[in-house]
């Protein structure tokens, strides 16, 4: 199963229940680069610690992505891979128009793509799942991978 969990400090509240199931489930997650530090307290506050590093956390089958999910899967499936999305999903113009602006026009591509696939929630949704499917078995990124194999899965 996999929770939504409404924001990164949402994981102590998500960890408690589950951990005092008596036939406690395996447990696996994903976060930014930028929230490692949240979970590393919530994983040693809800007894799984003391967590504090990245191979810590690993060991305990949560895994970090360099700097997010998003851009874990645009290094993966390309910035080529990408537009195909785009394009067979009618969003090749609209992520045309966004180029244009004048504060992303000199970003690199990289940076303009993770920024449009953010820029509403329903898109984010949608090209997260989008971006996963299209992903041949042998580019899915590491974290990702490891979090499905940590729960086995893949």
């Amino acid at each position: 199963v996999i929770l939504p969990m409404g924001g990164v400090t949402a994981i102590a509240n998500h960890l408690a229940p589950l951990l005092a199931r008596t036939s406690r489930p395996v447990i696996a997650g994903l976060c930014d680069a930028a929230e490692a530090p949240v979970f590393e307290r919530a994983l040693t506050a809800a007894g799984l610690g003391p967590v504090g590093s990245r191979a810590e956390m690993a060991a305990r089958g949560f895994f970090v992505c360099d700097a997010d999910l998003e851009s874990e899967l645009i290094r993966a499936l390309g910035v080529g891979g990408v537009f195909a999305l785009l394009a067979a999903h009618d969003d090749d113009r609209a992520f045309a128009t966004f180029g244009k602006q004048a504060v992303w026009r000199e970003r690199p591509i990289e940076a303009q793509l993770h920024r449009f696939l953010r820029s509403s929630a329903a898109r984010n949704l949608r090209y997260a799942r989008l971006l996963v499917e299209a992903l041949p078995d042998d580019r899915v990124p590491a974290p990702l991978d490891a979090a499905l194999a940590a729960v086995g899965i893949g």
